[in-house]
């Protein structure tokens, strides 16, 4: 294992409320405003049974990620916790799952934003965006948290006025609530596994274990603080707009919280949630630059990544070369492709790279009782990731085993040479 000398550490300035924040910044994003119309189409009524199952899930993986972290309080995320627990490879496989899987995401939400924004200049304000928040990531994580601080207030009260509005309304009918499964249960694990993208956000947190203070104390208590606020913010405008579009319409619908709002009798919100849902991909934009170049951080003082991205910048305390590398990729990918469409392969690795958490977490403990949580995650995020539609299964093990052939390439070469 490479360590990283005193000289490039990252500096510790995050506490509790600011680690919760940037990890609803990262959940509470634009997530919710789209992810709801296909978990419906999945799962038809069984739309809340599918947001349970994924919190039970995203749970353990929360408590698995939290106990890690606390004893490996560096950069990198689950990338560290595979490599010290379970060896190199798995962690190396984490550490790829996550930054090229998130690399499209960055993208996505970038151009997510542009759609919002301006759409007939998408990928124009998607570059810009990008160029905006590696700036601000340049400039030190802690105004990265103010940053992302305004911007999950401005996503919460968009959210909280489409609750009210909804549930308020005259076309609210509770008999549209009815939890059960005309998806069967394939469409609710299906849906679990579309909305378990949504809930992903807490590993934010743990990726910059290097930037909080106290982390053996404060990443154990940010990540569940943070993953139950989400959830209930996610139960919340599930219950409004199922109340007022039921399961089939919610299914149908391209922009299901406008939708809501319209057939609530309040056309004149629906810019107001257009604007939230620019914001809010603003948010999980910022929070995932932040996320895969700290993991990129982490991967390069290992070697499986350029040496040179692990420099750390001596005046900011963040690693800069590696921010940058990532601000140009998805820069690239935003103004040439629109990836929208192309990453379903990012849920199956984001559920990949927890199940190497939860298999880390299984090993610091013989305990029965402590056991429990990792085996319940392990086994749920396997399950999640292979009921997924057949083309996000088939591109996400194809992603998986490009880099671990990569990795046995690398291995081979190294072997030669020695």
């Amino acid at each position: 294992m490479t360590q990283a000398g005193s000289g490039a550490e990252l500096r510790r300035t995050l506490g509790v409320g600011d680690a919760v924040v940037v990890g609803l910044g990262a959940m509470v994003g634009a997530g919710i405003f789209a992810a709801l119309g296909p978990a419906a189409r999945a799962a038809g009524s069984g739309l809340l049974l599918g947001l349970g199952v994924a919190a039970v899930v995203a749970y353990c993986n929360a408590m698995s990620s939290a106990r890690l972290a606390a004893v490996y309080p560096a950069s990198g995320g689950t990338y560290v916790y595979g490599r010290e627990r379970l060896g190199a490879f798995w962690g190396y496989l984490a550490g790829w799952s996550f930054v090229v899987g998130k690399t499209a995401s960055c993208a996505a939400m970038a151009l997510t934003v542009g759609t919002y924004v301006w759409p007939g200049q998408a990928h124009a304000v998607a570059v810009a965006a990008v160029v905006a928040l590696t700036a601000v990531n340049y400039g030190g994580v802690q105004k990265s948290a103010w940053l992302t601080r305004a911007i999950v207030a401005v996503v919460l009260a968009v959210l909280a006025a489409v609750v009210v509005v909804c549930l308020g309304s005259a076309e609210a009918d509770a008999g549209r609530l009815d939890v059960g499964v005309s998806g069967g249960a394939g469409g609710v694990l299906q849906a679990a596994g579309l909305l378990f993208f949504a809930f992903a956000g807490y590993a934010r947190i743990a990726t910059l274990g290097e930037e909080v203070r106290d982390p053996a104390r404060t990443i154990p208590r940010a990540i569940p603080l943070a993953l139950g606020i989400a959830l209930v913010v996610y139960a919340a405008v599930a219950v409004a707009a199922l109340s007022v579009l039921g399961s089939g319409g919610l299914g149908e619908a391209s922009a299901p919280l406008a939708d809501a709002v319209r057939a609530a009798g309040a056309p004149g919100l629906v810019p107001v949630v257009r604007v939230g849902a620019a914001v809010a991909a603003l948010g999980s934009l910022l929070a995932l630059i932040l996320g895969v170049s700290r993991t990129t951080l982490a991967m390069a003082r290992d070697r499986h990544l350029p040496g040179a991205l692990a420099a750390v910048h001596p005046r900011f305390r963040v690693p800069h070369r590696a921010e940058l590398a990532v601000g140009a990729v998805v820069a690239v990918l935003a103004a040439t492709v629109d990836v929208r469409g192309a990453i379903g392969f990012s849920s199956f690795g984001v559920l990949a790279y927890y199940a190497v958490a939860n298999a880390s977490a299984w090993t610091l403990s013989s305990a029965p009782a402590a056991r429990v949580v990792p085996a319940v995650g392990l086994v749920g995020c396997v399950v999640l990731a292979f009921a997924l539609p057949a083309t996000s299964v088939g591109v996400g093990a194809a992603v998986l085993g490009a880099g671990a052939a990569a990795y046995g390439v690398r291995r081979w070469w190294a072997g030669r040479s020695g």
